[in-house]
C-alpha cells in the first residue's frame, strides 16, 4: 500500500510540473501586448518641426473666416494677417508658430534652429503684430477667432515667456500688444456668457478657459485667474454624469467631457475636484474602463481628420486630470492608446491634417511628462 501511495505521489508531482511548464510556455508564446509609452525626443521633434516650417509661409489655400464690411476687406491673407497668414487659417498659423517655439525651447540643437528663429522674427515682428491688432479692432471683427484662436495666442505668449532665449524676449515684446488685446477680450466676453459652449470644436468654452488659465497662472495675472475660476464654477460645478459615450461627434477635435474636466482640475482645490470628478464621470473610476479612439475613415477630408485631433486632445486632458490622482492612474493607458493611434499619421502628404495636427501631437506629447 505504501509503495502504491508513493507511485501516486510521483505521478502527481510529474503531472503538476508538466502543467506548470505548459503554463509558462503559454505565457511566453502569447505575451500581453504592452502599450508603448511614447515621449517627445530629439528625433520625434525634428520630424514634427517639418510641419509648421512647411506651412507658415503657405498662403493658399486659405480659409479667412471674415465678415466683409466693404471693399477694403477684400485683401489677400498676407495683407490682412502679415504675422499669421499661413497654415490654411489664422488659428492654425498661430499654433504652428507655438509649435516652432515649443520645439526649439525643448530641443535648441535641432537641425535648422537658426532658420526657425529667423522665421519667427520675420513673422512676429512689432509691425506685423500691430497690423493684427488693427484687424481685431475692425468694426466687424470683435468676435474674430473667439475663443479658439484667442486661446492659442495666449498659449504662444506663455511659451515665449517660459523660453529662456534672447530671441524669445524680442518675440514676446513684439507679441505683447496682441496678447494684451486678447486678455482684455477674455475679460470682456466671458462674464457675458450666460451658458458655456459645449461643442467639440473651436468654440468650446472649457478649452478657451484652459489655455487662458495656463497663461494667467504663468504670468501671474490675478484678474484673469479670478474671472476664469468664477466663470468655470458657474458654468460647470453642478454638472454630473457627462455622456462621454456620446463622443466623439462626427468631426470633433475636442472632447466636451474631458475638456471640461481639465479646466475644473485647474480651478478647484484637489479634494473638491475629486468629489466633482467622481460625480461627473463616475465610470472612469473603474480600472477596467475602456474608451475607444476616434477612428478616421478618410484623412484627405479636412473635417473627418479632426478625429485625429480628438485623440491627441483627449490624451492631454487625461494627463491633466490624472496628475496627482493615483486612483485614476489606469487612465494613462487610455491616453497613450489615443496618441499611438494618431501619431504615425501626423506627418504625411495630406495638407488637410498636416497644417494643424502637429501642434496637437506636440502638446499631447508634452503632457506625458506631467
Amino acid at each position: 500500500m505504501i509503495l502504491i501511495m508513493k507511485n501516486y505521489l510521483i505521478v502527481f508531482f510529474v503531472l503538476f510540473f508538466l502543467a506548470c511548464q505548459k503554463t509558462e510556455s503559454n505565457k511566453i508564446a502569447n505575451p500581453v501586448k504592452a502599450i508603448p509609452f511614447v515621449t517627445l525626443n530629439q528625433k520625434q521633434a525634428q520630424r514634427l518641426l517639418s510641419l509648421p516650417m512647411h506651412c507658415v509661409d503657405i498662403e493658399y489655400p486659405n480659409k479667412l473666416g471674415q465678415t466683409i464690411g466693404g471693399k477694403e476687406n477684400l485683401q489677400s491673407p498676407k495683407e490682412l494677417h502679415p504675422a499669421f497668414y499661413g497654415c490654411f487659417d489664422w488659428h492654425s498659423s498661430v499654433h504652428g508658430h507655438w509649435s516652432l517655439v515649443s520645439l526649439l525651447k525643448q530641443f535648441p540643437t535641432l537641425d535648422g534652429a537658426s532658420e526657425v528663429k529667423e522665421k519667427l522674427l520675420e513673422h512676429i515682428s512689432a509691425k506685423n503684430i500691430l497690423r493684427e491688432v488693427t484687424y481685431f479692432n475692425g468694426k466687424y471683427n470683435k468676435s474674430y477667432e473667439r475663443t479658439y484662436g484667442w486661446a492659442w495666442v495666449l498659449k504662444l505668449a506663455e511659451e515665449l515667456h517660459l523660453w529662456e532665449d534672447e530671441t524669445a524676449r524680442e518675440l514676446e515684446k513684439n507679441l505683447q500688444p496682441l496678447t494684451d488685446l486678447i486678455v482684455q477680450k477674455y475679460l470682456d466676453f466671458i462674464p457675458k456668457l450666460n451658458y458655456p459652449i459645449r461643442a467639440g470644436e473651436h468654440t468650446n468654452t472649457a478649452f478657451g478657459l484652459t489655455f487662458a488659465w495656463d497663461y494667467a497662472k504663468t504670468i501671474g495675472n490675478e484678474a484673469l485667474l479670478e474671472m476664469i475660476k468664477n466663470s468655470a464654477r458657474n458654468f460647470y460645478l453642478n454638472d454630473k454624469d457627462c455622456p462621454i459615450s456620446w463622443e466623439p461627434s462626427g468631426f470633433d477635435f475636442l472632447s466636451p467631457c474631458l475638456q471640461e474636466a481639465a479646466i475644473m482640475k485647474r480651478v478647484l482645490p484637489s479634494s473638491e475636484f475629486k468629489t466633482w470628478f467622481g460625480d461627473f464621470l463616475p465610470k472612469l473610476k473603474d480600472v477596467n474602463y475602456k474608451l475607444a479612439v476616434g477612428e478616421v475613415s478618410d484623412r484627405t477630408d479636412g473635417k473627418l481628420v479632426h478625429l485625429d485631433g480628438v485623440n491627441f486632445s483627449r490624451a492631454w486632458a487625461l494627463f491633466d486630470i490624472i496628475n496627482d490622482l493615483p486612483t485614476y492612474s489606469h487612465l494613462k493607458k487610455i491616453a497613450y492608446e489615443h496618441i499611438n493611434y494618431s501619431l504615425p499619421n501626423v506627418v504625411g502628404d495630406n495638407y488637410e491634417g498636416g497644417h494643424w495636427l502637429g501642434s496637437f501631437a506636440i502638446y499631447a506629447l508634452n503632457s506625458t511628462s506631467k
